[in-house]
């Protein structure tokens, strides 16, 4: 089947974690005829979520639609899903990966993530979990978000730009960007 005959389906199933149940999902999935182009799953407290991009011809996708959700109910998971359409990027010449460890407090997230529009950076996985520490101290927030741009911004503005939003913050950080169209890629390490 060639990609333009390729139906796609994004399906996200949040739950109770139990032992199986990615595999039962997954072998849904297989049984209706459909391919998981791409997936993420994350635990968050007890419940876990796994997200897809589903592939497969009108049929197959059809089929998956009427029935994971009796599928869904049988597991006692709450289904959402949306077709979708899967085309070609343009080339992202700019790729940003950052990560930092910091004392957590409300809107520490957002601080990032604005520093990140700011700069006209699509954020393309953002991942962060809070641990806890011994009485007395505050828990400790990791951050790690990898963001593109569709064109050359000028790396030293955002470097220091990210380097002054970790030392405002206290906040160990480092990052790493990436181009295509140079090869280059820089690390650097802010202190405290």
């Amino acid at each position: 089947m060639s990609p333009s005959q390729q139906h796609h389906l994004v399906i996200t199933a949040l739950g109770a974690d139990r032992p199986g149940i990615v595999n039962t999902i997954t072998r849904h999935v297989s049984r209706c005829g459909c391919n998981i182009d791409d997936s993420r799953l994350a635990l968050l407290g007890d419940e876990f979520t796994f997200i897809m991009l589903l592939s497969g011809s009108w049929d197959a996708i059809g089929r998956i639609e009427s029935t994971l959700p009796m599928k869904g109910a049988e597991l006692e998971l709450l289904i959402v899903m949306k077709r979708t359409e899967v085309e070609a990027h343009p080339p992202r010449p700019e790729t940003v990966r950052i990560e930092v460890e910091v004392a957590d407090s409300p809107s520490i997230i957002e601080r990032f993530t604005d520093l990140m529009d700011k700069h006209r950076m699509n954020i393309a996985e953002l991942v962060s979990r809070t641990h806890p520490v011994s009485a007395g101290q505050s828990p400790t927030l990791y951050i790690q978000i990898t963001a593109h741009s569709t064109g050359q911004n000028e790396r030293h503005i955002f470097e220091q730009a990210f380097h002054q939003l970790c030392t405002e913050l206290h906040a160990q950080g480092s990052i790493r960007l990436f181009s295509i169209l140079d090869s280059d890629a820089s690390e650097t390490f802010p202190g405290r």
